[in-house]
Order: C-alpha cells, then structure tokens, then sequence
C-alpha cells in the first residue's frame, strides 16, 4: 500500500470520526480500518436520537430552567456510584469531572462551529431515585439534536471526507482486524481479515467470508470499534446478577449485529487492561421493531411519566423506579427479581399521544429530516405521532381495548409467564385513579407527574394532563409488553485522559488509543453504575477528541 498512515482508526463509527477530524486538522495521515461498508460510516451513533448533555445551556435559561456543573456533578457522582478508585474506577471518575466540565463549557461551541444543532426544548431523563445525592439528572439536560443521529454524524463525517479527498484519509471498508501488531510493547498496526464484497444497507446484517488478508503499520492505533451490544452471549456472561439480577433470557437488540465486541479481547490481547465488563446499560422499556433492519431489531420507548408500570406478576413496581423514565436500573432490579424478563406498561391513549417517542433516528422522521412544517404538523396534531401509532397497529408487543377486562384477555394471550388477573389489576389502577381527584397525594408517581409539569417544555409536548386510566373519555386502553432491550456497554478499555489505553502494570500501552463506548465512553468507565442519558454520544465525541488531539500534538 502506497499510503502510509501516521495513525490507524479501527471503526468508522462517531469517536473514530472525531479522532480522524481532529487528525487531520493538524495534517496527520490516517487510514480507518472498519469491517463494514462505506454505507455504515458513523455507526451506531446514525440510528441514535441524537441526545446531547449540556449543563447550564442557553436552551435551558431560556426555559426558566436553572443548572450549573456543582449541580450536575452532583447529579454525575450520585449516578455514578463509582465503588471502584482505587482501581478500576480510577480514571473513569476523572473523566466525569473532565466531562462535565466540558458540557458546561466548550462543548456546545465546539459541536457548533462544525454546523450542529439543537432543538430549543430540553428534555427531562433519568429523573432519579428520589434522592439528592442519588442517581438522576435533577433537572432537565437532554438536548436533541436537529437532525437527529444522521445530522451528529454528518457534522464530522464532512471534513472527514473532505480530508479523504485531499489524500489525508483512507478508508479500508470490508477489512476486520484480527489482531494488533506488538514490537517492543508497542502496539506497531494492525492484521486481519478481507471479508467479501457486500454492498448490503445500513444496518443490516453482513457477510463474513473472508477472501484475503491484510496488514498496515503506524505509529499509533486508535481502537474505536464500540460495544458489545449485539454479543448477547457476552452479555449474559458478564452480567451482574448479584447487583441487579439474572441475567434475561429473552433480550432484543438496539444496535446493529457488528456491535460484537470483538475489538475488547484483541485490545487485551494486545496488552490493554478492561475495566468494569459487569456494567452495561440494557433498557426495560424495549419494544419488538414490527419493521426490522437487523437481526432480533428493538426499539426503545423513551416514556414520560404517566403510564402505569406492573411487572410480568401483575404487581405495580414501587417508588421512583416505579416511575417511567426515572430510574432504569432500578427498574430493571423490580422486573428480573420476579424471575421473568419482561414487564407491561398499562395507559390511555391521552398518554400515548403525548408521552410516547421511540428512541431513533428512523422512527422520527421529522426531527431527522430537519422539516419544521412536518414537526409542526406531527407533533402538535391530535393523535400519537405516525411511528408510534404504526406500532401500536403493527407491534407484537401492543394491546388496545374499550375495556380493561378485554385489555387483559389479550396480555395474557402475549405473556411469556404468569397469567395476569383483570380484578387485581383493576385495583391497583382504581387505586392510584382516587389520587388523580385532588392535587394531594401520597403516590409517588403521581407527584412525579405534576413535578414534571412545572417544565414548560414537558407540560407543552411531553406530560399528559394527569387524568384517571379508567376513565373512557380517554380512552382505549392500550398495554405495552416491555422487553429488555440491549443498548450500552458501561465498562471497556481502561484510558487516561488523553484516550492512551492502560495497560496491566498501571502504565499507557505504547502506540495504543481507544475512545468511545469501547472504552466505556472514556477511562473504562464514566458512567460508573449508571448513565444520565445524553452523554453517550457526547462521551464519543469528547474522548475520540481526546484521542486526535494527543496524536496531533507535534
């Protein structure tokens, strides 16, 4: 090969363009190295929302809502629960100071310079356990993204093409690396796999023969390959039973198949130390895509705060965790101790209208389209936006009827466990109906939901008027069967701030880099326990950052 890279960037996903933009900015040579085709650039991070974490944004100010870092660090370590400083979590807690700071900082004008967006509602996720020092986001902090996941992409695979135009990049699609290249113990390069050509669309599943082999050199290599989130069976073997529970038998999947992991055991090999394989962030709320792309397709409900939430037994889960869209893995703790893997919501249609949207780029088109008169039109016409109301007439994990003994006639004929019983569950609901009458309550989720409703933003296109489920004027009925939906990979490939992998002895590996979900979004683990939502792809773009710019350096 005639090209000689300074630097090899192994997936072509968000952190590995970031890393080559910043790269190339300083005029570095960069070969990216990706096992899909050209029509996958960007990766996962194309499907996503596009949700961003800003602290004390202009969007923010402008909704009368009030943040600042000492809040939202509080609001990080509380989430976080790092346990581990010792060792595994030591970086990863300097990576969450660093992080916010960044949020409330340069981050917003760094994204902006390059064309990026945000719609002016924030949006209100993780909402907590209940407690001030706990997990949650004490107000909200989720930026959408205008464009959604393409846009994000598009803002960096832009000067990134433009580098591969003028001769600074090279892409290598179709090549799977195999190993890395150790001289001296420095990591020299990279070995593997040519597989066939495949011209198959985003997303969709691949072929893997192999039809040659390859081997490039440089000075440095950049691991940017993401999570393990399509690797179910890598899943369920690092999954912790003792903190949340077992490990679900029955798990649909948010990312594509090449989400493998295959990149974590060859980076080990290679001399580099993974931190926290236990954490990983698997949502409840997982729905079956009645229209998939690629094997075992889920897609996220993103739930306001109304609709009631029983386990696969029938029984109303408690407190906060309780509440959708508050506390993911406490919810997940409630569902799985029932020895089953899946959970229902139960809620009116007045709910689903206002309260429902589907985690992706595809299932919005208007926000991703950039159409404003569509958005408009979609999201302030009466009924449930069109994506919501197809799975709601297409889904296999949808019930809708007039009545709730019919309601619960056709949960039981999609149950994977227990038969629910229609007397009992009117009961429960009948229950927290009586604490709808008066603006006094005792019910947690219900003071949730008037919380929720002192946000302009929420009270206008994202919280329902609080009203009683079983009253027909709002009806149907309709149910929901949750699935768990694999998503995120917590832990990864332990790094220092300038992205260097760390090896077993303490020290960085010579010549080797990783940055996004591969390294658990930065020092192995950022998040810790649990993510505040929004800071996925930002914790792609920070630490691929981190990654090019320590490569720039002269």
């Amino acid at each position: 090969m005639s090209f000689q890279p300074d630097v090899i960037v192994v997936g072509a996903g968000l952190a590995g363009l970031v890393a080559t933009h910043e790269l190339t900015r300083a005029g570095r040579r960069v070969l990216v190295v990706e096992q899909e085709n050209r029509a996958n650039l960007g990766g996962q991070a194309f499907w996503s929302l596009g949700g961003l974490f800003f602290v004390d944004s202009p969007e923010q100010r402008r909704t009368g809502i009030k943040d600042s870092v000492e809040l939202a660090l509080q609001d990080w370590m509380g989430s976080a629960s790092f346990d581990r400083l010792e060792d595994e979590d030591s970086w990863g807690r300097r990576w969450a100071e660093a992080y916010v700071a960044w949020a409330a900082g340069e981050k917003r004008a760094y994204l902006r310079e390059l064309g990026h967006r945000v719609l002016p509602m924030v949006g209100w996720a993780e909402r907590g356990d209940g407690s001030a020092t706990g997990h949650g986001n004490s107000v909200p902090r989720f930026h959408l993204t205008w464009g959604t996941g393409p846009r994000l992409v598009e803002v960096f695979a832009e000067p990134v093409l433009a580098a591969e135009a003028g001769g600074l990049v090279q892409f290598a699609f179709r090549h799977q690396v195999d190993e890395l290249l150790t001289a001296n113990g420095a990591v020299v390069g990279v070995r593997g796999s040519v597989l066939e050509a495949d011209e198959s669309p985003r997303g969709v599943k691949s072929s893997r023969t192999v039809v040659g082999e390859f081997e490039h050199h440089a000075a440095a290599v950049i691991v940017t390959s993401g999570g393990i989130g399509h690797n179910h069976a890598l899943m369920r073997a690092n999954w912790p039973v003792d903190r949340i529970g077992p490990a679900p038998e029955h798990l649909i999947s948010g990312v594509p198949a090449h989400v493998d992991g295959r990149m974590l055991a060859i980076s080990e090999q290679a001399g580099g130390r993974i931190v926290n394989r236990d954490r990983m962030w698997a949502y409840t709320e997982g729905i079956t895509n009645w229209d998939p792309i690629w094997p075992d397709h889920g897609i996220r409900i993103l739930p306001g705060p109304s609709s009631m939430w029983f386990d696969a037994n029938g029984r109303r889960l408690t407190g906060m965790s309780g509440v959708p869209g508050a506390d993911s893995i406490g919810a997940m703790r409630q569902i799985l101790a029932t020895g089953h893997d899946y959970s229902w919501f139960v809620l009116t249609q007045s709910i689903i209208e206002k309260e429902f949207a589907l985690s992706g780029s595809e299932q919005n088109p208007d926000i991703t389209g950039r159409d404003v008169r569509f958005l408009l039109r979609s999201r302030l016409a009466k009924g449930a936006p069109g994506p919501v109301e197809r799975f709601k007439e297409h889904g296999v994990d949808f019930v809708v009827a007039q009545t709730l003994d019919e309601l619960v006639t056709g949960m039981n004929e999609i149950a994977r466990g227990p038969k629910l019983d229609a007397a009992d569950l009117e009961r429960q609901i009948a229950a927290r109906d009586r604490e709808i009458a008066n603006p006094f309550t005792k019910d947690v989720q219900v003071m949730v939901m008037h919380n929720a409703r002192r946000s302009r933003m929420d009270r206008l296109v994202r919280v329902a008027k609080p009203h009683r489920i079983l009253d027909r004027a709002h009806g149907p009925l309709v149910a929901v069967r949750l699935n768990i939906l694999s998503r995120k990979t917590l832990g990864g490939l332990q790094t220092n701030l300038d992205s260097q992998v760390i090896g077993a002895n303490g020290a960085p590996v010579p010549g080797l880099y990783a940055a996004g979900e591969v390294a658990g979004f930065g020092g192995g683990g950022v998040h810790g326990h649990n993510a505040l939502e929004g800071t996925f792809l930002g914790g792609c773009i920070f630490s691929g950052r981190a990654a090019g710019r320590a490569l720039a350096r002269p």
